[in-house]
C-alpha cells in the first residue's frame, strides 16, 4: 500500500487496481475499499464505519477537545491498519468541514499525520459538491442532462449544477445535519420553536445560494446524495422499478414535510424503530430533514432521485482518472 498515486502502467490499471479511501466525516469515520478498473464498475470489497459526530467535541470556542481528538486518532488508526492489512494499489485519507473548520484544525491535522503516519488529503466545501457531483454524473449518466446536486453531510451542504461531470458551479454552505442539530436544537425531541428557528436560518442561508446558481438555468434532473437523504426516502418507502435488479429511490416534498414532523415528535433513541433510520444518523435526521425540506423549497423542486454514490465513489473516480 501506498499514500501515494499509482505509478504502475495504464496497462495495468486495465486489469484493475484495489484502492481504499478512507473519508474522516462530521458524523462518521468511513473506510471504503474497491477494486476498479478503467472502463468497469467498481466493485466494493470491503466496508469499515466508526460513528463519532465530531459536532459533540466541540468547545465554546469551536475547537475539537483532548477526548475529541483522542476518539478521532482511535478511529483513524483502526481503519488505517485495515487499509495496510490489504494489498492496495493507492489509498488516500480525506478530511471534510469537521477538521476544516474546527479552531484547532491545523493542529489536530498535524497530530494525526505524525501519530498515525498519514497524509491527510483536506477538501474545500466546493471540492466536496465537485467531487460528489462526479460520482452523481457518473451513476445517472448523461442522459440525466443538467443535474442539480443536494448532499448534505454531517457539517456542510454542498450544492452543484452542471451539464458535464465537472459542474458549472459547486456551492458549500454551512447548513450540515450534525452542525443544524448542535447549534439549534437544545432539547430531545427538539421544541418547535428551535425547529422553526432552523427553517428560518436555512432559508436565509439557501436564498443566497439559489441566487448564485439561478444564472446556470433550470435543471433537468435534480438529485440527492448522503446517507441522510438516503435514510428519509427509505423511510418515505418510496421505491419505484429501476433499470435491472435495483430499485429507484425517489424522494418527494410532500411526504418529507409530511414525515419530518412526525420524527421531530419522538426522541432520538425511539427513531431507530423506524425503517431505514440508523442509530449513527437517529440523532442528526431530523435537523436533515429540515434543511432538505428547505432546499427543496428554496430551488422549487417537488422531487428528487436519490444517489447511491456519493463523496467516496467520487474521490475513488477521480483516483482512478488520474492514472
Amino acid at each position: 500500500m501506498t499514500d501515494r498515486p499509482v505509478d504502475g502502467a495504464l496497462g495495468e490499471v486495465a486489469h484493475g487496481a484495489r484502492l481504499g479511501v478512507l473519508d474522516i466525516g462530521s458524523n462518521t469515520v468511513h473506510l471504503l475499499l474497491v477494486d476498479m478498473r478503467l472502463g468497469g464498475r467498481p466493485v466494493p470489497t470491503r466496508s469499515h464505519r466508526l460513528t463519532l459526530r465530531l459536532m459533540r467535541y466541540l468547545d465554546e470556542d469551536g475547537a475539537i477537545t483532548d477526548e475529541g481528538v483522542a476518539a478521532l486518532l482511535a478511529a483513524i488508526r483502526e481503519c488505517v491498519a485495515i487499509a495496510r492489512s490489504e494489498p492496495l494499489d493507492d489509498f488516500v485519507v480525506m478530511a471534510t468541514s469537521a477538521l476544516r473548520e474546527a479552531a484547532n484544525g491545523e493542529e489536530v491535522v498535524a497530530r494525526i499525520e505524525r501519530e498515525a503516519e498519514v497524509r491527510l488529503d483536506i477538501l474545500s466545501g466546493p471540492d466536496e459538491a465537485r467531487l460528489t457531483f462526479l460520482a452523481v454524473r457518473r451513476w445517472f449518466g448523461w442522459a440525466a442532462g443538467r443535474i442539480l446536486l443536494l448532499d448534505i453531510g454531517g457539517g456542510s451542504l454542498e450544492i452543484a449544477m452542471g451539464d458535464d461531470e465537472e459542474p458549472a458551479i459547486a456551492l458549500s454552505v454551512p447548513l450540515g445535519a450534525g452542525r443544524s442539530t448542535v447549534g439549534f436544537f437544545r432539547s430531545d425531541p427538539p421544541s418547535l420553536a428551535d425547529q422553526r428557528a432552523l427553517r428560518m436560518y436555512a432559508k436565509a442561508v439557501l436564498d443566497d445560494a439559489v441566487a448564485q446558481v439561478q444564472p446556470f438555468g433550470r435543471p433537468d434532473h435534480v438529485i440527492g446524495s448522503s446517507k441522510t437523504i438516503r435514510s428519509l426516502a427509505r423511510l418515505a418507502g418510496n421505491a419505484l422499478p429501476g433499470i435491472g435488479d435495483g430499485d429507484r429511490a425517489v424522494l418527494t416534498r410532500r411526504q418529507l414535510d409530511d414525515w419530518v414532523p412526525r420524527i421531530a415528535r419522538m426522541d432520538a433513541a425511539s427513531r431507530t424503530a423506524l425503517p431505514g433510520i440508523t442509530s449513527d444518523r437517529t440523532f442528526q435526521i431530523v435537523a436533515g430533514g429540515i434543511v432538505l425540506s428547505e432546499a427543496m423549497r428554496a430551488f422549487r423542486v417537488k422531487e428528487l432521485d436519490v444517489s447511491p454514490w456519493a463523496l467516496r465513489e467520487g474521490r475513488l473516480l477521480q483516483m482512478l482518472d488520474r492514472v
